[in-house]
């Protein structure tokens, strides 16, 4: 129940911070918002302050913002309708919606850096047969702190050195046991693994896992800002490159996307570590959500603006049949990705216990 409503919120959190997007601007441009819903379904309850009636629906899985003449059949030429603005001022309203999103995933990530945020540490857990560790000496318990003369702190540093070695590389590894410092030489060897784009690398391997020791790594305020902003850069930067994967049939598409279904069971783990890996979910899946809607497909906010564009161009609007085709088109797509996304989600994550039910 606890993991349905920290769901729940989440979702909340994303919908009315895109919205809220599409409303501010809307507003200072001077277009009338008659409605801000979130959810879908029957009305739950509702209030009207000023223009805008604000309501909350039975199914939280989505909202919108309703624009006075916002179609070409309810258009009456009214000043202080949607098209009765520029194509700058109403890509302004359509952009902002995604760029809020981002923008909060941003800021989520630049706040959990100046938190803290848990990482795990160099010790060593166990040592792996047949790989250079072992051979070396190195013992469960050990903490390294450097490779090759070169101080690290963290697994994730770690990770890095020793990753772009070559097989056959003898390399320093300096340990910690016991409260005193010792240097051991361990022959790296290579594996090929996937990344998580699905691409495949051949990396150095020391052959040791980590232990569960875990530290809570903070910085600085504006130090937080560069790491969040470089964090930030490095998740958009993986999100296109997968887009482009998955497009090009290089990523399976079916191992890397996942709907609500798919949320709500990583939320349910997120919940489980505390309030700082629930807060990275969402600067995650704003981020995400803010990159997806500026895709330029139909129905999402990227098409309305690809189409404004269009529209600059040609000098006049797509036709009413044109944009009921693209739009009836669009939505077929959405509810067909939505199905398989969520047949997907239902087989990944319990699927194998649906076998084991039928199955003794």
């Amino acid at each position: 129940m606890f993991s349905l409503l920290v769901f729940l919120v989440i979702l909340g959190v994303l919908i009315i911070v895109h919205e809220f997007g599409h409303f501010i601007i809307a507003k200072k441009v001077g277009v009338r918002v008659e409605q801000f819903s979130l959810g879908f379904g029957p009305v739950i309850c509702k209030k009207k302050k000023g223009d805008t009636e604000y309501s909350l629906s039975l199914f939280p899985l989505g909202g919108f913002v309703k624009l006075a003449g916002d179609t070409a059949q309810e258009a009456t030429g009214k000043p202080d309708e949607y098209l009765s603005k520029t194509k700058l001022e109403r890509a302004g309203i359509v952009f902002f919606g995604p760029l809020l999103n981002y923008v909060l995933g941003f800021l989520l990530l630049w706040f959990i850096c100046f938190a803290g945020y848990p990482t795990l540490t160099t010790k060593v857990g166990t040592t792996i047969e047949g790989l250079g560790a072992r051979d070396a000496g190195i013992k469960a318990g050990d903490k390294i702190v450097a490779v090759n003369g070169v101080r690290v702190g963290f697994w994730e540093d770690l990770q890095k050195a020793v990753h772009k070695l070559s097989g056959g590389t003898v390399v320093k590894i300096s340990v910690l046991r016991d409260n005193k410092e010792k240097e051991l030489n361990v022959v790296i060897k290579t594996k090929d693994l996937n990344d998580p784009l699905g691409k495949k690398h051949n990396v150095g391997l020391l052959g040791i896992t980590p232990d569960d020791e875990i530290v809570s790594v903070r910085h600085g305020f504006f130090n937080s800002f560069i790491v969040g902003a470089k964090k930030t850069w490095e998740l958009t930067s993986m999100t296109y490159t997968g887009l482009w994967r998955m497009i090009t049939g290089q990523l399976s598409v079916r191992d890397s996307v996942t709907g609500p279904l798919g949320i709500f069971y990583i939320t349910s783990k997120a919940a489980s570590l505390g309030i700082i890996a629930v807060m990275h979910l969402v600067a995650v899946l704003s981020i995400s959500l803010g990159i997806f809607n500026l895709l330029p497909l139909p129905i999402l906010d990227g098409g309305h603006i690809l189409f404004l564009g269009l529209e600059k161009l040609r000098g006049k609007a797509l036709g009413v049949k044109t944009e009921q085709v693209i739009t009836n088109t669009g939505i077929t797509l959405l509810i067909m990705l939505a199905l398989f996304v969520t047949y997907n989600d239902f087989m990944r994550f319990f699927g194998d216990k649906i076998s084991k039910f039928f199955v003794k």
